[in-house]
């Protein structure tokens, strides 16, 4: 990999990191990469939103080759959530141009004293004023700067009001709409007065250990990704091709997770946004797939269309089934810079506790919280990236709100983090997902509910088992857990179904390596564990291994109606799959030692 740039912002100073070769080995890349490098960084004394704080954006070996789905970076540090390991993907052509520009990281400390941003210009690196950015939205920051530029093509990645204001669920943007929305890390950005990173750079070859070998498989794995079934429906009907089916199997809540069915599901779904206001497809740095969303709405404007997440978040979750008002909701917490997953769960909580009336108007700044209401849902957003009134306590996340009512049992979160939409009450692999995830509640660490649905591996290990099983599907969540660790080193999308022969081949070609299939894995269960004892540095235990009240509680109807996911046998047969000491939550040193690990052992154990 190329050197990681490295930036002060307090004092100005520069310098490239060049990346120990066994790093580049154990830990390939993207998240586990980041992990080795912040390591010693990362301890519980440090403030996620100090200058001391480090704020590191990195790529993956096989960022911007052109191969399958290979336009994504990854941004790494604490959470100001949740205290812990924090790390966001992204998409679009940032990472890329980044790769471009001759840098495979920036690794940012520091807090400059008047708002800036970076500018790489093919690998010169100028710090520059940025208050007449202050307060821009973040597709007007990307508009303006590159105005500034004079015409330049660069490629902006920044923040929107909610990162300058501290929103714990602040992200970061780039191109159409692309985010690394959870855990927060745009509210560190803010904290740094750091608006945005631009970079440019002219398209170079990217350094591949054996170039010959690699370009046929990058083209024979983008043909086979083209004729996938599941790339052609993502491309047909984008992420939320994957509602009715969740709908009918119990695995997308509704009414704040209390309700296992939604009967408007129809309204909402991607064949829905199909037929009435797609206008066109967005996609990432040579990505075959395509699966972005363009729509046209009754004002003639083509915008981003909201993906599965964002369309649960405010549809089936607040009870809104207006797919329009759905993508307006979605936008504006795009153009303030914030997570829609956090921002609608933590919504969810404050109707619900209005609902049972745990809250009431006085709380609220004189707002009935009702369900359905779009005005009211567009209202609270304005207030949380403003954090004005009610929407400064929404600010700070769906534990936080609760814990302030004395309520926080009824958040449904897992350490700071907010649940994502796939309920483990329909798939119960995901109860494990939840629980054990580095960063928090995440869907993305494992998308362990599509091996629910059946996309199993055989060449991995990774079988079927029913989407009810308990105990017995432990040990193949943890396989999975590492098999997507992997993606997220290199870093590629989870939607590329690549084969498993065909992805060892790529990295083995691009990085000079002669890897099978076990090394590849035992490469993700390396910056798993990795993960899990940074963490456990920063106070987890197996006490934190754990899912919210609400889902725990079965369903009254739906697919899942009556399930009640056995979690403690899960969790028990989890570390005893994974070798984790089930007092502390911490991986066993023997454990660590046969991951190479040897150099983290002492500051675990000791």
């Amino acid at each position: 990999m190329q050197p990681i740039l490295k930036v002060d912002l307090s004092t100005g100073l520069t310098e490239e990191f060049h990346i120990p070769q066994k790093w580049e080995v154990d830990f390939l890349g993207g998240a586990s990469l980041a992990a080795r490098l912040l390591y010693e960084t990362l301890t519980p004394e440090l403030d996620p939103l100090s200058p001391q704080a480090p704020l590191l954006f990195i790529n993956g070996p096989l960022t911007g080759t052109a191969g399958p789905t290979v336009g994504r970076f990854v941004i790494c540090g604490k959470g100001p959530a949740t205290a812990l390991w924090a790390e966001s993907h992204i998409g679009g052509f940032w990472g890329p141009e980044l790769r471009f520009a001759g840098y495979d990281g920036i690794w940012i400390t520091g807090k400059a004293k008047e708002p800036v941003i970076l500018w790489i210009n093919e690998g010169k690196l100028e710090v520059r004023e940025a208050a007449h950015l202050w307060g821009l939205d973040t597709y007007e920051t990307q508009i303006q700067i590159k105005e500034d530029l004079g015409g330049i093509k660069a490629r902006v990645a920044c923040i929107g009001v909610a990162g300058e204001n501290g929103v714990v669920f602040a992200g970061i943007f780039c191109d159409h709409g692309r985010t690394a929305g959870r855990t927060g890390l745009g509210a560190v950005m803010g904290a740094k007065n750091l608006k945005a990173i631009a970079v440019y750079g002219k398209k170079s070859p990217i350094p591949l250990a054996r170039p010959e070998v690699f370009a046929p498989l990058r083209s024979a794995s983008n043909r086979a990704l083209k004729q996938d079934n599941g790339a052609r429906v993502l491309h047909e009907l984008g992420t939320a091709s994957a509602a009715n089916y969740s709908e009918y199997m119990g695995s997308m809540p509704s009414k704040y997770y209390s309700r296992g069915s939604f009967e408007a599901v129809d309204k909402v779904s991607g064949a829905k946004m199909t037929d009435s206001i797609l206008s066109g497809t967005s996609t990432c740095h040579a990505c075959v797939i395509a699966c972005g969303r363009v729509v046209t709405l009754d004002d003639g404007e083509r915008r981003k269309g909201p993906e599965y997440e964002t369309i649960m978040s405010f549809g089936p979750n607040l009870l809104i089934d207006d797919l329009s008002a759905i993508t307006r909701l979605g936008e504006l917490c795009d153009r303030y810079g914030m997570d829609t997953i956090s921002m609608g769960n933590t919504l969810g909580l404050a109707f619900s506790l209005f609902e049972k009336g745990l809250i009431s108007s006085k709380e609220t700044d004189g707002a009935a919280l009702e369900w359905g209401q779009v005005e009211l849902v567009e209202q609270m957003i304005h207030l949380t990236a403003k954090r004005e009134g009610f929407g400064a306590l929404l600010a700070r996340g769906s534990r936080y709100l609760g814990r302030y009512f004395g309520e926080e049992p009824q958040a449904v979160q897992v350490n700071g983090l907010e649940v994502a939409y796939h309920d483990p009450r329909g798939v119960s692999g995901m109860a494990l997902v939840y629980a054990t995830s580095p960063r928090g509640a995440c869907h993305n660490q494992s998308d362990y509910f599509s091996v629910d649905w059946g996309h199993t591996s055989e060449q991995l290990g990774i079988n079927f088992y029913a989407r009810h099983a308990g105990q017995e599907k432990a040990a193949n969540v943890a396989r999975h857990q590492d098999w997507r660790t992997l993606y997220n080193s290199l870093v590629v999308c989870i939607f590329a179904n690549v084969s498993p022969e065909m992805l060892k081949d790529l990295i083995n070609s691009a990085c000079g390596l002669d890897w099978d299939l076990e090394t590849m894995l035992r490469c993700g269960e390396r910056g798993w564990n990795l993960k899990r004892v940074i963490n456990n540095r920063l106070g987890l235990t197996s006490a934190n291994d754990k899912l919210p009240k609400a889902l725990l509680q079965p369903f009254g109807e739906g697919g899942s109606a009556g399930y009640v996911i056995p979690f403690d046998e899960m969790i028990s047969a989890y570390y005893t799959a994974r070798s984790w000491d089930p007092e502390t939550g911490r991986p066993k040193k023997e454990k660590l030692a046969a991951l190479e690990l040897d150099d983290v052992v002492d500051g675990l154990w000791d």
